[in-house]
């Protein structure tokens, strides 16, 4: 009996010595790594300042060079601006016309490089598609940008997060023609003119039914007592 004692004492005093390890252990393991986003959730931003009676046209731009210098023509003619959102990748190749935009008063933002989807990608891989376009475009015409539109509208909290340590504002959009989609001028006309309101973003791309419709929509615009400006005036407070 003492000897059975004796035994359930140890394998008592083992099991205790155990449980002590094992709290004491769990009390060293790091913390889980917090969060990269802590307080309010960081925001894409879809709309300008309602208290304006501004739009802004955004073309986002990857392709059709000669369509974008027509755009621009169309542009220049009626006397108004518009942000040019710009793929690295085709900036590198078009100096002129990157030029051209910011020598005829148009803005230029970020598009990343490769046309990604910005939400598939990790936090190294968003600040590179982000800063190698940049960097490209300061190069060729000295302009620091500081918009971003994801390509596809495609973001993640990562996305944002990147895009603020780089100082850049996220944009969408509250008005998609879907011009990349369906080659209608007059499709583009209506989704780029219906229910219009103060401060609204429009989103295009340089086709050549956009092209066509684009004289049209800036008059809808001007006589119904809009101004036509770029997305940065458009995000301006009163």
């Amino acid at each position: 009996m003492k000897t059975l004692n004796k035994k359930l004492a140890f394998f008592t005093n083992i099991v205790l010595l155990l449980t002590v390890i094992i709290v004491y252990g769990v009390s060293f393991i790091p913390e889980p790594t917090l969060p990269i986003y802590s307080g309010e959730r960081l925001q894409a931003i879809y709309h300008g300042n309602t208290d304006n009676a501004n739009v802004s046209l955004m073309f986002n731009v990857y392709e059709n060079t000669q369509i974008v210098n027509e755009i621009i023509d169309v542009l220049n003619e009626k006397g108004v601006k518009a942000t040019f959102f710009v793929g690295g990748c085709w900036a590198d190749d078009n100096e002129l016309t990157l030029n051209r935009i910011i020598s005829d008063g148009h803005e230029l933002a970020n598009h990343g490089y490769f046309h990604k989807d910005h939400a598939k990608l990790n936090r190294l891989e968003n600040q590179k598609e982000i800063e190698r376009c940049g960097v490209i475009v300061k190069s060729l015409c000295g302009v620091h940008m500081n918009l971003f539109a994801p390509p596809s509208g495609s973001f993640s909290q990562t996305t944002l997060s990147v895009a603020e340590e780089l100082n850049y504002k996220v944009i969408m959009w509250s008005k998609d023609t879907i011009d990349w989609r369906d080659k209608d001028e007059a499709l583009v006309f209506k989704r780029a003119t219906q229910n219009l309101t103060n401060g609204d973003l429009v989103l295009m791309h340089p086709k050549q039914h956009t092209k066509n419709a684009l004289s049209k929509i800036i008059d809808y615009y001007l006589q119904s007592g809009f101004n036509v400006v770029t997305v940065s005036d458009n995000l301006l407070l009163t």
